[in-house]
Formats: structure tokens, C-alpha cells, sequence
């Protein structure tokens, strides 16, 4: 296990980088805790990958510093970092039992038959692939084949950290809840460092301690699952996050107080007052917003049924609200009002959060 720290990172894939869009990561510095799980989530092209073969050792980074345990290991080659790496589309010897699949990493490094017996048991049943283990890799289905390559990087006790490169995405929907449980409760039992890539919000939040947030070769957010929802320092992470995501709302202020199409809404003091030009936005999600007796004035465009509520959606002049509202309740058929839940309505200005 290792306590990673990465130090004013920055990467381009260009020769000779000229301006902010040459550079696939911008400038980042975080740390990941020995033995915690950490989730890398953001759209496609956002730098997740990148980041995560800087860590592993299949790129070095063009500035910055990579450390595990305080060990400068930047310019170190992947088999040098002592790492497992887990990737997007399953990698087995398809012509190996896959007891020999999950033993190769172990004998590759000489252990003994009798501990390389144990420890392939062991991961097998954490795996759920104790009664495949004398059947060849190459019958197996797709989830079965990742499944083996979960258990090859699973199987090393010794390793410093465990990476994951969207390792569900051949998984059936079905199929893919379970691994996703079966991945966390592996982190609880075997307590190794681990970075999981993903652009699924449900994956990063049900598997990781803390989620870093990824927006255009940058880190917007590190925060907990519960953090991430409740307070998202970042517009982006209030939209990618939560489904649907928060409403941002174009806004003024007048005397601290946000004003959304001339009506004031009430909302988190503001910490310090913006320069004039600033780009000011309200954001609040769904789920912390009601109809009333009073208050804004808005006009039903559509409800959808999505289960044990509804999501109906609202248009307060030319700015579109989203409401969750819980099943059973009455709602609105045309023109109806609408409240904020003040402690739960945030102001942003050029993108963050400023309350």
C-alpha cells in the first residue's frame, strides 16, 4: 500500500505546448490516503485516463512529480512502482485455466505452490469464481473474463496500489450493481490503495471513500459522495453529479442577495462580493426545491414518471426549473409557485461556488 502524492502536475501529448488547449492536464496536485478508494469521474477526453497512466507509470508527466511514500517515482517504470492495473476490456490467457490466470502474477514473482494456492482460492471465492476455477478462460463470457482480471489484480498482496480503467464497461447492466458492491466490500477486506476511472457517477459514488472530480484536464472537486451532492464547488459537478443534475440559473445580487429574474431568493450568504462582469449563477437542485403557496411564479412544461417520484419541469420566464416530487404528491397541472430550500441554495460566480 502507498500514499500517493502528485505534485503540480501538468501533461501534453504536443511537442511543444502553446496554449491552455494543448495541455490534456492543466495543473493539479492532490494526495490519495494509504489504503483509501478513490474514484476519477468526468466526462470523456477530461483527463481521467491520462492522469491515472502518469500514476501507473506508462506516462511521464511533462511537469510535476509523482511520490509514493514521500519516493519520488516519476521516472519510474511500471513494473518498478510495484502497481496493478485493471483495464476497460478484460486481459486473460484464454488458453490457461483460470486458476492459472489468477496464480501467473504470483509465480511470475516465485512464490511457493502452497502460498500461491491459498492466496488463488482465497480471491477466487472473494470473486465468486471458485466453481470456474479448473474450466479455461476462454469459455467464460465477457463478465466472466473480467471477472479473472479483477482477481489478477486483486491477487498480489504486496502491491502499493490497485487501478481500475472503467473495468464495468463489458459488464451487462445487470450484472454490473453486483461488481460494483463486490468492489467495494474487496476494499474493506483486503484494505489496499485503490484509483478507479470512470465517467458513471453510480460507479465512482458507490465505490470510492472520496470522488475526483475531472473537468477539461483539471480537478474541480475532491469531496465525498455526500459532499459532491450537497455542496458542489464547482457548477460542473452540480450538473454532471445527481440525476437530474442541479438547476443553474442565471442571477444578479443586489446588497448580497441573488435576484433571479427580478425576484429575490433567498440563499447562503455570500462569502466575499464579486468584481463587476462576473458571471453570477444560482444553483440548487431538484430535490431542495417545492411548490408553495407562494413565491416564484412558474408555468408547468411536462412531468415524467420516474418511479417513487416525479421529475416536472418548470419554466420561470425564460429559465427552465427542475423539480423532484416525491410519489403520491399533488402536482400543478399549468401555473403554479415554487421555493427554494435556502440551506440548500448555492451562488456561483465564473463557475464557483461562492456561499
Amino acid at each position: 500500500m502507498a500514499h500517493i502524492t502528485l505534485q503540480d502536475l501538468k501533461h501534453s501529448y504536443n511537442e511543444r505546448p502553446e496554449d491552455d488547449d494543448d495541455w490534456a492536464l492543466k495543473h493539479l496536485s492532490f494526495e490519495c490516503e494509504d489504503g483509501g478508494a478513490y474514484a476519477l469521474l468526468g466526462p470523456s477526453g477530461c483527463g481521467k485516463t491520462t492522469l491515472l497512466n502518469i500514476i501507473s507509470g506508462l506516462l511521464i508527466p511533462t511537469e510535476g512529480r509523482v511520490l509514493f511514500d514521500g519516493k519520488d517515482v516519476t521516472g519510474l517504470m511500471p513494473d518498478q512502482r510495484n502497481i496493478a492495473q485493471v483495464f476497460q476490456f478484460p486481459v486473460v490467457y484464454d488458453t490457461m485455466s483460470v486458476y492459472d490466470n489468477l496464480a501467473f502474477p504470483l509465480r511470475n514473482r516465485g512464490l511457493a505452490g502452497e502460498a500461491v494456492d491459498q492466496r488463488v482460492r482465497q480471491i477466487a471465492a472473494m470473486i465468486d469464481l471458485t466453481d470456474t476455477l479448473h474450466q479455461r478462460a476462454a469459455g467464460l463470457s465477457a463478465d466472466g473474463k473480467q471477472k479473472i482480471s479483477l482477481g489478477r489484480g486483486l491477487v498480489r498482496a504486496d502491491v502499493n496500489v490497485i487501478m481500475f480503467d472503467e473495468p464495468l464497461t463489458v459488464i451487462d447492466p445487470h450484472l454490473k450493481w453486483q461488481l460494483r458492491s463486490k468492489l467495494k466490500e474487496l476494499h474493506q477486506q483486503v484494505g489496499t490503495t485503490m484509483i478507479y476511472v470512470t465517467h458513471d457517477q453510480t460507479e465512482a459514488l458507490t465505490f470510492a471513500d472520496k470522488v475526483v472530480v475531472m473537468y477539461d484536464g483539471a480537478v474541480v472537486q475532491i469531496g465525498t459522495p455526500v459532499e459532491l451532492f450537497e455542496k458542489p464547488q464547482h457548477t460542473f459537478v452540480g450538473h454532471f453529479i445527481g440525476s437530474p443534475g442541479m438547476n443553474i440559473l442565471s442571477c444578479e445580487l443586489d446588497n448580497g442577495k441573488p435576484v433571479l429574474a427580478g425576484e429575490v431568493i433567498s440563499a447562503n450568504p455570500i462569502k466575499q462580493t464579486p468584481p463587476t462582469g462576473t458571471n453570477l449563477e444560482i444553483g440548487i437542485r431538484p430535490e431542495f426545491i417545492h411548490f408553495a403557496k407562494s413565491g416564484l411564479a412558474v408555468k408547468i412544461v411536462r412531468t415524467s414518471d420516474a418511479g417513487h417520484f416525479s421529475i416536472v419541469e418548470t419554466l420561470h420566464k425564460d429559465q427552465s426549473i427542475k423539480l423532484l416530487v416525491p410519489e403520491g404528491a399533488e402536482i400543478p397541472t399549468e401555473n403554479a409557485f415554487i421555493e427554494f430550500d435556502k440551506a440548500h441554495t448555492q451562488i456561483y460566480a465564473d463557475s464557483q461556488i461562492i456561499t
